[in-house]
């Protein structure tokens, strides 16, 4: 499963937040937000993680296939 980059970056400007501050909220080493954030896949608990840290329903922030 793997972010949508702009999707989250958005959230993460309405939010008024950077990776450390998400990794903070989310309870989770500051890399994996990185991973995230540079396109890896990652878990879906991850992803809902980082979704919850931002406030923001999980569907806004994953890639959609052939996207």
């Amino acid at each position: 499963m793997k972010a949508n980059r702009k999707a989250i970056e958005l959230a993460m400007a309405r939010a008024c937040m950077n990776a450390s501050d998400i990794a903070n909220k989310a309870d989770m080493p500051e890399m994996t937000v990185k991973n995230v954030l540079s396109g890896r896949g990652v878990k879906p608990r991850t992803l809902g993680k980082v979704a919850r840290a931002l406030g923001v329903d999980p569907a806004e922030i994953i890639e959609q296939e052939g996207a």
